[in-house]
């Protein structure tokens, strides 16, 4: 393995802790913490060829305020990154999600993938600068039928 082929890897890694702390950070409502995994200016796209969003602080306005009075559980799986260059990458993530939120009548399971484009800034990190959800599947469930125990998250 050459050395291209070794930074390659580290930042593939890099964009998968990205990844998961995007999951954890939305699960326990870190919404501050959230905002970070983005860079200033995010697309989001749901399910449309047109951004929904065009803002990290709007999307973290929005993802804060839909999931408010719920519990969610994200889980990605089976990421596909690309590094095109050292300052650009995308990734297809397959995606489930569980939203219960019984204080406006609405659970749901979905299935899908997560398209997105990363950037890496000036300090090494890399964030998160468009995000596409494209659902497969969503089943409703009934809300509050599961066993729900909230929990403050752990300090960084």
């Amino acid at each position: 393995m050459n050395v291209a082929d070794a930074e390659a890897i580290v930042q593939v890694e890099n964009i998968k802790q990205l990844k998961a702390r995007y999951f954890r950070f939305i699960d326990s409502k870190q919404w501050d913490a959230l905002r970070g995994v983005f860079t200033d200016d995010l697309q989001f796209y749901f399910e449309s060829s047109t951004p929904a969003i065009t803002s990290a602080d709007a999307f973290v306005a929005f993802i804060s305020e839909r999931l408010a009075t719920a519990v969610s559980v994200h889980h990605g799986h089976m990421p596909e990154i690309s590094i095109a260059d050292d300052s650009n990458a995308t990734g297809v993530w397959a995606m489930y999600d569980w939203v219960d939120d019984p204080d406006h009548g609405r659970a749901f399971q979905g299935y899908g993938h997560y398209h997105e484009r990363y950037r890496r800034g000036s300090d090494g990190s890399w964030r998160i600068s468009e995000l596409r959800l494209e659902r497969i599947r969503v089943d409703p469930v009934e809300p509050g039928k599961g066993s729900v125990t909230r929990t403050t998250p752990p300090p960084r």
